[in-house]
């Protein structure tokens, strides 16, 4: 007898997983802007730290670490948090922000962490319909 998987809305028992694809997010995000840009990688960690940090303050915000997988507000607050505090610090240390960069920024980490949340937003409701039909 086969039995159901666990709900994705339980997930926030072991919220170190979530924050762990968070993470993987902002290093892609920061390896592949230099890379695109050509930018020497000795330089990754001075890019990639100030949206970590910003990552961080994001998953320190009470609540977080409740529903980690959910797009509103979960998703929603760790970009949006993650990308000012990542702009903030880096136009505080001399990186730049100017042009495109901070829409881009906001862009791409929108597409990776409210992105990934959408996978077991519809596995939940997957879950969800076969619950109801059986």
């Amino acid at each position: 007898m086969e039995t159901d998987p666990e709900p994705v809305a339980d997930s926030a028992t072991n919220p170190w997983r979530w924050f762990a694809i968070d993470v993987v997010c902002v290093l892609v995000f920061a390896l592949v802007g230099m890379l695109s840009h050509g930018s020497p990688l000795s330089g990754y960690p001075g890019t990639a730290w100030p949206f970590v940090v910003g990552l961080v303050v994001a998953w320190i915000i009470p609540g977080t670490r409740d529903v980690p997988t959910i797009l509103w507000p979960t998703g929603v607050v760790v970009w949006a948090v993650t990308t000012v505090v990542g702009l903030a610090l880096r136009w505080a240390t001399g990186g730049g922000v100017s042009g495109a960069f901070p829409v881009v920024t906001a862009v791409v980490l929108a597409i990776l962490l409210i992105g990934w949340r959408v996978v077991p937003t519809v596995l939940q409701r997957r879950h969800e319909r076969r619950a109801h039909y059986l």
